[in-house]
């Protein structure tokens, strides 16, 4: 029988790394198409910056579940 909870977290692993690397290129091709190279580049500033709360609070709620499977 197939583990439905490991397909569901798998599921939507991708679909938030589909959402990001959307978001990261085809709102990058935009803001130059629109606004040109500088504005490029500070959104792709702007988006790093905003990835690496996201990213340790990621972090930090995987280090608590291996927590809590451990006991």
């Amino acid at each position: 029988m197939p583990d439905l909870k490991k397909y569901a977290r798998q599921t939507q692993n991708r679909l938030l790394m589909g959402l990001l690397i959307l978001s990261f290129t085809m709102g990058i091709a935009l803001i130059y198409w629109f606004y040109g190279y500088q504005a490029a580049l500070f959104g792709l500033f702007c988006l790093g910056a905003i990835l690496i709360p996201l990213l340790l609070t990621v972090l930090i709620l995987h280090l608590i579940e291996r927590g809590l499977h451990h006991e």
